[in-house]
């Protein structure tokens, strides 16, 4: 089910003599989610990711614009007529009724032409059990579930309605990081195996990165960059974007471009060709170093990190705008340990110019 976001803006009264104006949680966000795809809005908390799933479920109106599945306009339709199936991230389970009974829930509550029979509600439910590997549990309470064992009861209780679109509000949130690491490979598995579309909010950039087919990044509810995450993390349009994916964060010094060479503490470090001469950011992702004895960039050498195939040199730069210079390099180079300095070339692939007030990308000429 292909869903179209068509210029959606929410907007909230304000609140109180201090904030009397409206609140725009949502801003003219427009988005396109191909069928079967796993889409991550993906942005910090507060940047509006849960409002657009609210008003894709339906749980909250539009201010403006229009929500479409396939052909059909939802977006004034109410939730229960929209065939999606949510999962929240307290997961919200019943706790008074075991597994089986918190699965069958959803297709006890459908009337009319969609209520089904006694042997059909069983049968989904144990269809969906066994794909969310639950089976052995059934009779388990959810107190007596551990926190994965939870959340995919609460997927299973979302797929068991064959819902046309999936949606998941930061659902690992709640789990730890090795559990967090197993159940985000079950769901894409999940979804892989259904064909559902699906969206899934989260602030989690490894998350996003790993097992969606695309995102969509937000900052204050307006839609920053979208794309596949790869040609995201690899193109990004402005500095937040760069700055919010990667781990580690990509590193920014305040830079300036004169004669087409960008100067980083006033050394030449790269050549910026097409760049008009400005003061700029510039941006490296911490894989875009390369150890060089006579390197261009010289920085200041604070420890060395050994995390077995990779090493991680930690270095200072007076133009670095972070606490610290965080480079990755290979296990097979030999940092000089001694010495209070580190000099590095620069990849240019690795490297990104971006203008100091607007901070969205500055193009350079490859030759």
């Amino acid at each position: 089910m292909k869903i179209v976001l068509d210029h959606l803006t929410k907007k909230f009264p304000g609140r109180g003599r201090k904030n009397p104006g409206e609140v725009a949680a949502v801003s003219d966000f427009t988005l396109e989610i191909p069928d079967g795809e796993l889409v991550g809005l993906l942005g910090p908390s507060g940047c509006g990711k849960s409002t657009t799933l609210n008003m894709i479920c339906g749980l909250e109106t539009p201010t403006s614009g229009t929500i479409h599945f396939g052909d059909d306009d939802v977006t004034k339709l109410s939730p229960e007529l929209r065939g999606v199936g949510m999962v929240f991230q307290n997961y919200a389970l019943y706790p008074h009724l075991n597994v089986r009974q918190n699965i069958l829930f959803p297709l006890e509550n459908l009337r009319g032409k969609d209520r089904l029979s006694k042997e059909e509600m069983e049968r989904r439910v144990s269809e969906t059990a066994r794909l969310v590997q639950i089976e052995d549990l059934m009779e388990r309470k959810p107190k007596e579930l551990s926190g994965g064992q939870q959340q995919r009861v609460a997927i299973a209780r979302a797929l068991v309605k064959f819902p046309r679109v999936l949606l998941l509000d930061e659902p690992l949130s709640n789990l730890d990081a090795r559990l967090r690491l197993q159940t985000r490979e079950e769901i894409r598995k999940i979804q892989k195996k259904t064909g559902i579309t699906t969206v899934f909010v989260t602030h989690d950039q490894d998350e996003a990165m790993s097992i969606c087919d695309r995102i969509a990044v937000m900052q204050n509810g307006v839609l920053m960059q979208q794309g596949h995450p790869q040609q995201v993390y690899d193109d990004p349009s402005c500095l937040f974007v760069a700055k919010f994916l990667g781990t580690p964060p990509i590193n920014v010094f305040e830079g300036v471009v004169r004669g087409q060479t960008l100067y980083i503490g006033g050394q030449p470090v790269l050549p910026a060709g097409g760049v008009k001469d400005q003061e700029v950011f510039a941006a490296v992702r911490p894989e875009g170093f390369v150890l060089q004895s006579d390197g261009p960039l010289s920085c200041r050498l604070e420890r060395v990190e050994v995390m077995g195939r990779d090493v991680s040199v930690i270095s200072s730069h007076d133009a670095c705008t972070g606490p610290a210079v965080r480079s990755i390099i290979s296990a097979e180079s030999r940092v000089d340990t001694a010495s209070s300095t580190v000099r590095f070339a620069l990849k240019p692939g690795k490297a990104f110019l971006f203008e100091k007030d607007s901070e969205k990308r500055v193009t350079v000429q490859q030759n």
